[in-house]
């Protein structure tokens, strides 16, 4: 058994793209467009994992469009994505100066969370050990929920 990718609904393409590739720097692999479904499905992979994915077309994430409208409030009780990041601290305040939430700040130096325009949870952890407790993460509040 192999992992192949994850999918999630998304309700608005260019917005989507521009949450996971503009500002979480994703890359798109490839892109499926299915008129007599009514569907697009856009796939994405982490930069360390897109040699991977262009091999093996794995790990992804498949971003699904559908044409006619839906409302996926809570993104549908979906968990959770999870990428790790060379340097937490780094990752949230590119976040953050793109203009998302950090919903639950890396105040342990380990853990953050934030959401897609859509309401997935994210969490970014850090790679190899915990990063020193550091100003403003370690007093800042939790945001929404994740």
């Amino acid at each position: 058994m192999r992992y192949l990718h994850t999918m999630v609904r998304v309700r608005d393409i260019d917005e989507s793209l521009d949450f996971y590739c503009n500002k979480l720097g994703l890359v798109e692999k490839r892109r499926v467009e299915n008129e007599k479904g009514r569907f697009t499905l856009i796939f994405l992979a982490a930069p360390e994992d897109a040699e991977t994915a262009e091999k093996t077309r794995a790990p992804l994430i498949e971003l699904t469009y559908n044409w006619d409208p839906e409302d996926y409030r809570g993104g549908r009780n979906f968990g959770h994505l999870a990428y790790e990041v060379d340097d937490i601290y780094a990752t949230c305040q590119h976040l953050m100066d793109g203009g998302v939430t950090i919903n639950r700040p890396p105040r342990d130096g380990h853990m953050a969370f934030i959401r897609s325009p859509d309401g997935i949870s994210i969490e970014l952890l850090q790679k190899g050990e915990a990063k020193p407790k550091a100003e403003p993460w370690a007093s800042m509040e939790n945001t929404g929920t994740w």
